[in-house]
């Protein structure tokens, strides 16, 4: 793409920020350049973003209900998914998708409750209850 066809199209996700991309200047360098957003990256990011928001209120609901932990919650809220968390924690999957059933989260030690919560950004105590 060259520098005159950058998308400026004033992204709201950006919150007023730019950001950085590569364009071709004129004499056929790639320099970066910044940019204010596209139409599309907005569309898109704003539908991942509302579609995670309603997982976490789905979660939230389970965890009312006694169906699942609040480590369900909190995975949503923080915007990861299973894969993510299991990274973060360096964690198996099936362990995590296990430690998301209340009956194996109450159980867990304070040195996994504590991995948890460092990949998740909180504090013990929050990640015990709903956020």
């Amino acid at each position: 793409m060259e520098i005159s066809e950058v998308p400026q199209d004033n992204n709201r996700m950006l919150g007023g920020h730019r950001k950085a991309v590569y364009a071709r200047d004129a004499s056929g360098r790639m320099v970066l350049v910044a940019s204010s957003g596209w139409e599309v990256e907005e569309i898109v990011t704003s539908d991942a973003v509302e579609q995670l928001n309603e997982q976490a209120s789905a979660a939230r609901r389970r965890v009312e209900a006694g169906l699942s932990s609040p480590l369900e919650c909190w995975m949503y809220v923080r915007r990861m998914d299973l894969l993510l968390l299991a990274q973060s924690t360096g964690l198996w999957r099936w362990r995590v998708r296990r430690h998301l059933q209340p009956a194996h989260f109450v159980k867990l030690s304070p040195t996994l409750l504590q991995r948890y919560a460092d990949a998740l950004g909180i504090s013990v105590d929050a990640l015990l209850h709903l956020p």
